[in-house]
């Protein structure tokens, strides 16, 4: 904790006291990381959805991780307190401004082939599927809570260095490699969490401006950054079953509210069939859009970004939905922590950037006139402007911007103390230290360069880079331990059992049982 405690505390000195420089050095650093790592984290990406989806659908998705039968969460709290791990990190923000900006500027790919503005539509919400989708929900929410869930029944502690347990075993608990493991994942969590600080901030502050006048500069933003930290750090400081846990459901239900508000006030019918033909162009182009290389600028500033970030919180989110996690199959993760999640982020990016859209199609302009004068964090409020009851539509968005905000911090905050401690629960005083410490690391960012989303986008790749080698090896090591765990549980090999064929297992006493009378073979 010290270390990556003092590189946090480092680099909120540096944007405060030189920001000119600190911008140019993470902006350099940016385009360094985005030309040399950008084609690998994208075949990363899609690699571990593929062999994540092999895993989940063949007979070894059976397997029940945890070391339990009776899963800690119901389903629905479980789901939401997933959805809060990357979802809430920025779905208010980039689900208003993504759709927009590519309907605006067609990917390069598709520039010459957009015929009529539902195709424009088609492919500004697929690209925005391919962004936010399967491959960025899986990179942490299937191979690496999958190794990770197997490293802590084993008895390894629920840190970082946990992932690289199949390769290094034991050694891995104390050797220098487990320590810059864990350095370099803390780090990316940081960034990828104070980005979204800064996101919403910028947005907040942008529509607090236009519904209540107050002004739209760095310290309306700053403070909005840190008033919502406070709130997070009440939350959790109460822990998982209570702060988290609440927290998170009231993330999810008001933002259900804010959806059905906003498409009933918009088009239902535009929205479900925009989500319908995005949805067939997403399936056909997954691939091609995933893996697209024709423009470099285009690349790091949207598909190497996003990737980036996901990369970069991967780690963190593989311990958080792994210690929710405990008593479901291999397949009830991949559905639960990567296939639903990614469904529900494009059903929300088409009700919420797809009315956007559809109001941009009604009056040319009335979404797109903000975003090129305000950019990015326009996008929102042009469309609440553009609708009836603005006051109150524009009142309930800041509040699930906010809440959003409070729950990201608070899950991240918590997931990284966990990771700093060597055993048992974080302690208060370590978790209130990461939460404040994201939070003044939010706002002294927003100083940064030119005080905007591009300083935010920059800082979050250049984390990113250790931990798509940190990650790397969980595309065989996550089959291996679940094929470990398959024979283990009876449900491969000469053990198979009624109870094992229903995905039940023997409890770990018998494991442990069997595994001395019968050890498992590296073949197994």
């Amino acid at each position: 904790m010290a270390v990556s405690g003092g590189l946090l505390a480092a680099f909120v000195g540096a944007a405060l006291i030189a920001p000119g420089t600190a911008g140019a050095a993470v902006d350099a650093a940016f385009t360094w990381s985005a030309d040399w790592f950008g084609a690998y984290w994208q075949v990363l990406l899609l690699a571990t959805f593929a062999v994540a989806a092999v895993v989940a659908f063949s007979r070894y998705g059976r397997v029940r991780m945890g070391g339990t039968a009776t899963p800690e969460f119901s389903r629905f709290r479980w789901v939401a307190m997933v959805l809060t791990t990357l979802l809430a990190a920025g779905g208010v923000f980039w689900a208003a401004a993504e759709p927009i900006a590519h309907y605006t500027e067609t990917p390069p790919q598709y520039a010459d082939s957009v015929d009529g503005p539902m195709a424009g539509v088609a492919v500004a919400l697929a690209q925005s599927f391919t962004h936010w989708g399967f491959g960025s929900w899986a990179i942490g929410g299937s191979l690496a809570t999958l190794v990770m869930m197997r490293g802590v029944q084993q008895g390894m502690p629920l840190r970082p260095r946990t992932l690289l347990y199949p390769l290094m075993g034991e050694r891995v608990r104390t050797h220098w490699i487990g320590t810059v493991v864990d350095i370099a994942c803390v780090a990316a969590t940081v960034a990828g969490t104070v980005g979204p600080l800064g996101f919403l901030g910028l947005q907040v502050s942008y529509m607090s401006g236009i519904l209540f006048g107050t002004p739209d500069g760095y310290g309306v933003q700053a403070g909005i950054i840190l008033s919502i930290t406070v709130v997070a750090a009440i939350s959790l400081l109460s822990g998982i079953a209570r702060g988290i846990q609440l927290l998170s459901r009231i993330n999810v239900w008001a933002a259900v509210a804010l959806i059905l508000a906003i498409v009933a006030l918009g088009s239902g019918a535009f929205v479900v069939d925009a989500y319908l033909q995005a949805s067939a162009v997403y399936a056909r182009e997954f691939v091609t859009m995933s893996l697209f290389r024709g423009d470099d600028e285009w690349l790091a500033y949207w598909t190497v970004f996003f990737f980036g970030w996901f990369l970069g919180y991967a780690p963190m989110m593989a311990i958080f939905i792994a210690r929710i996690s405990r008593g479901r199959t291999v397949r009830d993760i991949f559905l639960g922590a990567t296939v639903l999640p990614a469904v529900v982020t494009n059903m929300w990016f088409s009700a919420l950037g797809g009315t956007g859209l559809y109001l941009e199609i009604q009056r040319p302009g009335v979404i797109s006139d903000s975003y090129a004068e305000h950019g990015l964090p326009a996008a929102a409020m042009s469309m609440i402007q553009a609708l009836p009851f603005t006051a109150v539509l524009g009142v309930i968005t800041v509040i699930v911007s906010l809440v959003f905000l409070a729950s990201t911090i608070d899950t991240m905050s918590y997931t990284i103390s966990a990771s700093s401690m060597h055993h048992g629960e974080p302690t208060a005083w370590v978790r209130l230290f990461w939460c404040l410490g994201m939070g003044l690391a939010g706002a002294a960012l927003l100083g940064v360069g030119d005080g905007g989303v591009d300083a935010l986008q920059s800082f979050i790749v250049v984390a990113a880079v250790p931990v798509g080698f940190i990650l790397l090896p969980t595309l065989w090591t996550g089959p291996r331990v679940v094929m470990e765990m398959a024979a283990e549980q009876g449900i491969t090999g000469p053990r198979r059992s009624a109870d094992a064929a229903e995905g039940t297992g023997p409890s770990p006493r018998e494991e442990a049982k069997q595994a001395e009378a019968e050890p498992v073979t590296a073949g197994s």
